[in-house]
């Protein structure tokens, strides 16, 4: 039995005939408004000091943020940056297609080349390389186990550079071999297949329809890994070579002005960094185009053209199965 309010406390919809709406109370989030004062609060703290502490000395941070020495030292930074990063994608392509090849002495080479490099530091790869002439101490061309054509002292070949450059490049090559599967282990398996019953080498179909694919998982990562190799570079100042941080070390053990310099540093990795991110995007934004942009159709007339395909490669078996077993019922 359900007991019905009395007439006089009917609201006017419930005596029309209408159903009655509970009134909505939107929920309260005061944990939210406590966070945001707080954060607020020391923001504000953070900017009065930037302004008002003289010690950061702003005047010195201005007078060295564009000197010859700094500027030579970002410039060694970037080019440390490309230069490994180039290394470290030709590398990482390459185990990755060998980390997917049915060939087991392949496959197990490059897990085990993954494994190595990932699980050392990178302070130490670059140490290792540094050092290396006391294990070799010369390096040579030439036969296998036979007459070498061309040598010379590793001391003289593995300059301070060129061992930065194997330490940060091989390093991110096992990195960036695992990005790379990643993505082209995202692509359909049947788009292989159907390339495959086309007649396609499983180099062009690597080339043509599975890293084209691939990109849109590969790039995001990818562009989170220069990022990293662009801060990563500053180990090399562990090899004295003369980068960004290394640079300004230089000018702050001679005028002791510590904290300035190291200000300088990072707001240029701040602006590289930033000037990165804004590509990223761009190049995220290239590769993710939805199907209904310029090239995205193409993509989806070139995806239905090898489904169709591997289905007329499947009905063929069918049909040449199908074929063979009625001869031999005959």
């Amino acid at each position: 039995m359900t007991l019905a309010p009395p007439t006089s406390e009917r609201t006017g919809a419930e005596a029309d005939g209408a159903p009655a709406h509970d009134e909505i109370i939107p929920v309260r989030h005061p944990g939210r408004w406590v966070g945001a004062v707080v954060i607020t609060v020391l923001f504000a703290m953070l900017v009065h000091s930037l302004v008002t502490d003289p010690r950061y000395q702003w005047g010195v941070v201005g007078q060295y943020f564009g000197s010859d020495l700094i500027l030579s030292g970002l410039r060694l930074t970037l080019e440390l940056t490309v230069l490994s990063m180039l290394i470290g994608i030709v590398v990482g392509v390459t185990v990755a297609v060998m980390r997917l090849s049915p060939n087991p002495i392949l496959s197990k080479g490059s897990a085990l080349y993954i494994w190595f490099f990932r699980g050392t530091p990178v302070l130490v790869q670059l140490f290792f390389w540094y050092n290396i002439a006391a294990l070799y101490p010369r390096v040579s061309i030439g036969v296998p186990f036979g007459p070498a054509f061309v040598g010379g002292s590793t001391n003289s070949i593995v300059t301070p550079l060129i061992a930065a450059l194997l330490g940060l490049g091989l390093n991110e090559g096992a990195y960036m071999a695992e990005i790379v599967r990643a993505g082209i282990l995202s692509v359909e398996r049947g788009q292989i297949d159907a390339a495959s019953a086309l007649g396609l080498s499983r180099l062009k179909t690597m080339k043509g329809i599975v890293l084209p694919q691939a990109m849109r998982v590969i790039i995001p990562p990818t562009g989170n890994e220069t990022i990293g190799m662009l801060k990563t570079t500053s180990l090399a100042s562990a090899l004295s070579l003369s980068e960004l941080l290394f640079s300004a070390q230089i000018v702050y053990e001679r005028t002791f002005q510590t904290i300035p310099l190291l200000i300088v540093a990072s707001l240029w990795y701040l602006i590289v960094t930033t000037v990165l991110t804004v590509g990223q995007m761009r190049i995220e934004s290239y590769f993710g185009r939805s199907v209904g942009t310029p090239g995205g159709g193409r993509r989806k007339r070139a995806r239905s053209y090898l489904r169709a395909a591997l289905r007329f490669h499947v009905d063929a078996q069918e049909l040449l199965t199908l074929g063979n077993s009625g001869r031999r019922g005959r």
